[in-house]
């Protein structure tokens, strides 16, 4: 198949393929939680071995903050006027 046709395919039902991402996170964040499905004997920390879905977790707030910095960083300075070179 060529691969134009799967992405605007995945474009064309962008709500579908997110509702479906987020319910297989859901479901892998459940199987996390039922005690005894995954092996948490060689966990580094507390929280790896006691809180479900915590790498998921990690990430998603590793990355919201990531675009909060970004942005702030962007207004301090980084972005300037469209019109920058124009003068």
């Amino acid at each position: 198949m060529n691969l134009l046709k799967i992405l605007q395919g995945l474009r064309r039902h962008s709500k579908r393929v997110a509702v479906a991402a987020a319910g297989a996170l859901g479901l892998l964040v459940a199987a996390d939680a039922v005690p005894g499905l995954v092996d948490k004997s060689e966990a580094h920390t507390w929280l790896e071995a006691n809180v479900p879905g915590f790498w998921a977790l990690f990430g998603l707030v590793g990355c919201i903050l990531l675009i909060v910095l970004s942005k702030g960083l962007g207004r301090l300075g980084i972005m300037t006027r469209e019109d920058y070179y124009d003068d």
